[in-house]
């Protein structure tokens, strides 16, 4: 759906009260001042009188993971009062108010990866005349690993108000359900779908102090914790949380390697993984793990592989102890 300039059928009356998106009664039937339809009580009387977005701006609200009884007050106001509201996927959000009991009598329309470039600019305007642009995903936080910075940024530049209206995200939950070391901690989003950069990625995790949430889907969680294993080390501790207040929410504990082997059979469902962070002690030095190596090689091993094994098992770099043995053998 395309945004029309407010502007586009003449000059706007400046006593009027801005009504941008259109859904307000031509005829005068509603009245605009009327109470939301939406369930009342002293939490939502407060939160009409106290809302902190002025007669015209953006508004980012997070969404329940799974349970609709998550849903903020705020969340429940802003449903009903919004002009607009951007969705992620426009029937999941129907699905959600309907399950609130909220009547959206604002315009909903689409706004996910591959539109919200084009929405932005639309939205925007929309807001400088005056309309409260209320963005929604299909869960969690907008703009964090989901559509909504293009128009957080967008509306920054234009000088348009933007507020948020906190409440659940998958990360604070997995790391609080975790039960690893999350004093200090890294959201890297989702995890690198090619090979070579998750393998990279995982480098940095490796010596990383700070524990490490992330997304990963479902199908490729058992390759990436076994990559983690290696790289990483099988006995760095770490968690998987998969579907998130939902009914069959589960929490796995445990090092990597045992939940690598656990992922094999396959698992389903939303997936958050905390790493625990390096506890800083000193590895082997490269050096002094060749024998260790060679080893290997003698039992069967490819050299690479072996490498690989052993540098799992010390958290040593792989390269590092390749070149190491390379040049051992060299002095022989």
């Amino acid at each position: 759906m395309s945004h029309e300039d407010p502007t586009a059928a003449g000059t706007p009356d400046p006593t009027a009260t801005p009504d941008p998106a259109g859904t307000r009664d031509p005829a005068g039937t509603t009245d605009p001042t009327a109470t939301p339809a939406v369930a009342t009580g002293p939490l939502l009387e407060r939160a009409a009188a106290d809302r902190r977005c002025p007669a015209g701006g953006v508004i980012l609200a997070a969404t329940p993971l799974g349970d609709p009884l998550d849903a903020s007050v705020r969340l429940l106001d802003a449903l009903a009062t919004a002009d607009v509201v951007a969705a992620e996927d426009t029937r999941r959000t129907r699905a959600l108010a309907d399950a609130l009991g909220v009547t959206l009598r604002g315009r909903v329309v689409s706004n996910f990866d591959h539109n919200e470039q084009d929405r932005a600019a639309g939205l925007v305007r929309e807001a400088a005349y005056g309309a409260r642009v209320l963005v929604v995903t299909d869960a969690g936080m907008p703009s964090v690993s989901d559509p909504g910075f293009p128009l957080v940024q967008a509306a920054h530049e234009a000088g348009v108000p933007v507020t948020c209206l906190p409440g659940p995200s998958a990360v604070p939950t997995a790391l609080a359900l975790s039960g690893v070391g999350v004093g200090t901690f890294a959201f890297d989003g989702f995890a690198p779908r090619k090979d070579g950069a998750r393998r990279t990625w995982l480098e940095e995790v490796r010596t990383s102090r700070r524990a490490v949430c992330f997304f990963e889907s479902p199908h490729r969680l058992a390759a990436t914790l076994a990559l983690a294993a290696e790289v990483v080390g099988p006995d760095r501790r770490a968690a998987v949380c998969r579907e998130l207040t939902k009914t069959y929410e589960e929490v796995r504990r445990g090092g990597l390697g045992e939940l690598a082997a656990w992922a094999a059979d396959g698992v389903r469902g939303e997936v958050t993984v905390v790493i625990e962070g390096s506890d800083g002690t000193p590895r082997s030095a490269p050096e002094d793990l060749v024998g260790d190596v060679e080893a290997k090689v003698a039992g069967g091993r490819r050299l690479k592989d072996a490498c690989g094994d052993v540098a799992a098992a010390t958290g040593v770099s792989k390269r590092e102890l390749y070149e190491a043995v390379l040049a051992a053998r060299q002095r022989d």
